[in-house]
């Protein structure tokens, strides 16, 4: 942040952070939220809708999301996947599960069934977080799997239930920064999609160099299309900006 305009002075005095134990969203993002009533996420939608979310509400937010997905089973390493689209439950959830030791399985909306019988099998996935709009797509899926839906859907528990819960949140135990956080599915253009892992070091400290190149400082305000699902999503409209202490804007839109 210092020397976003001096890459030889930014080069020659970086270094990798050494970490033993590390959770981005616990050490890192609610210690940045404490009394932050800056943006933190702004997402407009095309039909005029729009709504705005503090670094210190989504702290709160996510600690109840946290205790509400732990009361529901989901436990430290278990893979959750997700299929939700640029809505602010993504974020919620996403700092919850992170909060939790949970591991992500982000999944795009566009999947068909084929492809999602692939993730759960591959993924081990255990719990489901989905937008209401898409749980079709797991009628005919089976499997002992926890099925949560936004927006509400019949046979469902509704994420809304989390607004119940504690706002504040106790891990249960240290998270190691070598633990699993995020397993990708690459986009299989000329194959079968590849299976990617990344610790809850990999991503958060790997994109303090997105952070940098793309220039971000603390009040920023950051708009990337990425859709949600995909990888660059999780680099530039979650880790590259809050590492900067920057505001998400998200142009909501078919």
């Amino acid at each position: 942040l210092d020397h976003r305009t001096d890459y030889s002075a930014a080069y020659a005095g970086f270094r990798w952070p050494e970490l033993d134990t590390f959770n981005w969203a616990l050490d890192h993002f609610d210690p940045m939220a404490q009394g932050n009533e800056r943006p933190a996420l702004w997402i407009v939608g095309e039909d005029g809708s729009e709504e705005r979310h503090s670094f210190a509400e989504l702290s709160a937010r996510s600690n109840q999301v946290a205790n509400w997905l732990r009361a529901q089973g989901v436990r430290r390493g278990d893979h959750v996947l997700l299929m939700l689209g640029n809505e602010s439950a993504l974020w919620e959830a996403m700092l919850g599960l992170m909060k939790l030791g949970a591991v992500m399985v982000p999944a795009t909306t566009l999947l068909a069934r084929n492809d999602l019988e692939d993730r759960f099998a591959r993924g081990n996935v255990r719990h489901v977080i989905c937008g209401a709009a898409h749980t079709a797509k797991f009628d005919e899926l089976p499997g002992d799997y926890t099925r949560i839906a936004v927006g509400g859907a019949p046979g469902w528990r509704d994420f809304a239930a989390s607004r119940g819960a504690d706002r504040h949140f106790a891990p249960e135990a240290p998270t190691r920064a070598t633990d699993p956080l995020l397993l990708y599915f690459t986009s299989g253009t000329t194959s079968l999609p590849k299976l990617v892992l990344h610790s809850h070091q990999s991503y958060p400290v790997g994109h303090l160099s997105t952070m940098y190149w793309i220039g971000l400082q603390p009040g920023d305000i950051h708009l990337n299309i990425s859709s949600p699902g995909w990888a660059k999503h999780a680099w530039s409209c979650f880790f590259a900006p809050w590492n900067a202490g920057a505001c998400v804007f998200i142009y909501n839109y078919a």
